[in-house]
């Protein structure tokens, strides 16, 4: 697989594509990245009360871990299946340009995660001081009721995977963290599977949106951004006062059911993850 001139691309376990590795040629000052990863079904906590989810991972991770590249490089990609899981899994870069029917296979429930390409010219986009990975994603607390599905009754929204996950103000939940003044980029995918994301930043409006992350995508001064399902978009907030300022999908429907993360701006803050842990999901000391 090669790095588009799309600066962000998200993949989702939605259909399959071929397994093993991908490669193609690419120009002298390009690196090569082997990225290996298992598909492991196991439970996860999704939520500050204990809650666990029989999920689908990659790693182990809901969502998957962030694979971060440059313009042009070439990713060799190798998922495994385990003959110890019950279910085929494979994976879908939703950036990608092949033959569908060649390369696609058919499979049921899957995983999701966010692919970052950054350009190779770091002058064409301000330099953020501070970055953050979102991925939205709607819960079933039954993932077997595909009627739910197809009627959109979802039981929570989720960010990262969590009910919460980023809000201080509920049992086991964090938050993201920056500085006065500070440049904050967050990296948003909807994984879907039916619900557009209505992306705001309460508080606060978003300074630049590049839409599916492309650089030449830029809009400048935007309340609240709609990002579809499958679809991805980059956000640049500069905040300038020392307060907290909740990133929500404006479809209060979903924020209410757990898509609230809370910018916790403050002169103290520490660097921070793509990905923040949370303390449901800190390892047993």
């Amino acid at each position: 697989m090669r790095a588009s001139g799309k600066a962000f691309g998200a993949f989702a376990i939605i259909t399959g594509l071929l397994a093993g590795s991908l490669a193609f040629s690419s120009s002298a000052w390009a690196k090569t990245h082997d990225v290996a990863m298992t598909a492991v079904e196991t439970d996860v906590v999704v939520e500050g009360n204990g809650e666990k989810y029989a999920a689908w991972t990659f790693n182990g991770t809901f969502p998957g871990p962030v694979v971060r590249v440059t313009q042009g490089d070439t990713i060799n990609f190798t998922l495994t299946n385990p003959a110890t899981n019950k279910n085929p899994h494979a994976m879908d870069f939703h950036a990608a340009e092949i033959d569908f029917l060649k390369n696609y296979r058919a499979i049921t429930r899957g995983m999701f995660g966010a692919i970052i390409v950054d350009p190779k010219d770091a002058k064409v986009w301000a330099k953020a001081d501070r970055e953050y990975v979102l991925v939205q994603s709607e819960f079933f607390k039954n993932p077997n009721d595909v009627q739910a599905m197809f009627d959109r009754k979802y039981d929570n929204m989720l960010f990262n995977g969590g009910i919460f996950k980023y809000h201080p103000f509920v049992t086991g939940g964090g938050k993201l963290d920056a500085k006065p003044g500070e440049r904050v980029r967050i990296y948003f995918v909807n994984a879907g599977p039916n619900e557009f994301s209505s992306f705001h930043p309460i508080g606060e409006i978003w300074d630049n949106v590049y839409e599916s992350g492309n650089p030449s995508n830029k809009l400048t001064g935007v309340q609240t951004y709609v990002v579809g399902p499958g679809s991805a978009a980059t956000f640049d907030v500069v905040v300038e006062s020392a307060v907290a300022y909740p990133l929500v999908t404006h479809s209060l429907t979903g924020a209410l059911r757990g898509a609230i993360a809370v910018l916790l701006v403050g002169p103290d803050a520490k660097p921070a993850p793509l990905m923040p842990m949370v303390p449901w999901e800190l390892p047993a000391k």
